[in-house]
């Protein structure tokens, strides 16, 4: 679970008891100015963070917070070492607090109309293309219709380059600045906004015995990648045998090949589809595999507001999927 600064906030119990001694739980209505800090906060990993992008004072948002415990009646942080990481409730919080706040944008835009008009252009990996564009491009446009967006699903190498060209005005590649093939220009923002953990992805039937001393079968990019380089890294540490069985330009032809029980290829739980799974890796005898970067890139410090309203919901959008692989590995 991601870890957030801030101050420890005292929960106060919001239950009632009417005169026959019953539980009687009264009508609680959030406040959007609240749940949109609790939101920010959240979303940066701080709430100092989050003042400074509201505009509001750190003690006006200690008070936003706290407001948001007492009417939720349960707390929403717990102590994660010297930080603070959030609860059950919290979770639970956090995943409707998003959804009140993109409804009250969405309402108030179609009750004064779009103040947004523009064009972006977006980059994004094969990884998100299929489960990103219709969740985050559809709630984008349905709060800014006038706002026309270019999205192109690429590899990093390409991503990388369209920014560093300003042919992109976002993109969101796997690795950091120094993933980079070269240098990008002055100007260019990365922004990390997730570390999840690579893994084996295959069939349900592992095609591959390794008491009997054959080379585990790999399916791979037909060019570099930064997965492939991290797994036979792991592999040759540990002295274990491995052949590329299957190459394939294209995602969905890894996929494709790994369903089919040609191989093993190695990637996140982003978006895998479900012909494939995630294996056990100590079940499996492999080696566990390490964390890559995540990145947002920017194709200016100073991006038009169209493009920020765009990265605080892909911001909203992967963070969430990294949150719940993290309830699940728990």
């Amino acid at each position: 679970m991601t870890h957030h600064d801030g101050p420890e906030y005292q929960v106060i119990s919001n239950q009632h008891f009417d005169k026959t001694g019953r539980f009687d739980m009264p009508q609680t209505n959030f406040e959007i100015a609240s749940l949109r800090t609790f939101v920010v906060g959240m979303e940066l990993g701080s709430f100092a963070k989050a003042a400074d992008r509201i505009g509001r004072s750190t003690s006006a948002v200690s008070a936003h917070i706290r407001k948001l415990e007492e009417q939720a009646g349960a707390p929403l942080f717990k102590k994660a070492g010297r930080n603070l990481a959030l609860t059950d409730a919290g979770e639970t919080m956090l995943r409707f607090a998003r959804r009140l706040v993109d409804l009250n944008d969405e309402a108030a835009v179609a009750v004064r109309g779009p103040d947004l008009e523009g064009w972006i252009r977006l980059g994004l990996q094969e990884d998100f293309g299929e489960i990103m564009l219709p969740d985050v491009l559809g709630r984008f446009s349905r709060a800014h219709p006038k706002v026309r967006i270019e999205a192109r699903v690429a590899r990093n190498t390409e991503l990388f380059e369209r920014i560093d060209s300003n042919e992109l005005d976002l993109a969101l590649v796997w690795g950091d600045a120094s993933s980079a093939a070269r240098e990008t220009r002055p100007g260019v923002q990365h922004e990390l906004i997730a570390e999840p953990r690579m893994c084996w992805i295959g069939s349900s039937t592992l095609p591959w015995n390794p008491a009997a001393d054959e080379p585990l079968p790999l399916v791979a990019f037909d060019r570099a990648c930064l997965f492939f380089s991290a797994a036979t890294a792991e592999l040759d540490r540990m002295n274990i045998r491995w052949r590329v069985a299957f190459t394939s330009p294209s995602l969905s032809g890894l996929w494709a090949a790994a369903a089919a029980g040609l191989g093993l290829t190695v990637r996140t739980q982003y978006g895998l589809p479900r012909s494939v799974c995630a294996l056990d890796a100590h079940a499996a005898g492999l080696p566990d595999l390490p964390s890559l970067p995540l990145s947002l890139m920017r194709a200016s410090f100073k991006s038009a507001p169209p493009v920020e309203r765009l990265a605080s919901i892909i911001l909203d959008s992967v963070r969430g999927g990294a949150a719940s692989f993290e309830r699940m590995a728990a």
